[in-house]
């Protein structure tokens, strides 16, 4: 599902509101979850899930065309885990869920 389709289904669900309204909260929503992962804080939904920033180390890496070793410097990239709730929804047909099948 892209941003455009979420706006859709849920001015559908809503029809007491505007497209646009609807388009501008998620967009709100999407800037306010950005901003905290930039100043570095934790966002949790509880049931969904939680996103937080994670720090990965400088390090030496090897081009993958010539071999040659290259320096990649520290990163910061996004992180998310599901919630418990929306890991049960999608094993729930799965027999095999949680066997560490």
């Amino acid at each position: 599902m892209i941003k455009s389709e979420l706006v859709a289904k849920i001015a559908a669900q809503n029809p007491h509101l505007y497209q646009r309204d609807v388009e501008r909260i998620v967009s709100t929503i999407f800037e306010e979850i950005s901003a905290a992962l930039a100043r570095g804080d934790r966002v949790e939904l509880r049931g969904f899930g939680a996103f937080s920033v994670k720090k990965r180390a400088a390090r030496i890496g090897r081009n993958p065309r010539t071999g040659e070793a290259v320096r990649v410097a520290e990163k910061a990239v996004p992180f998310f885990k599901t919630g418990k709730e929306l890991r049960e929804r999608l094993n729930a047909g799965n027999p095999n869920a949680g066997n560490g099948e």
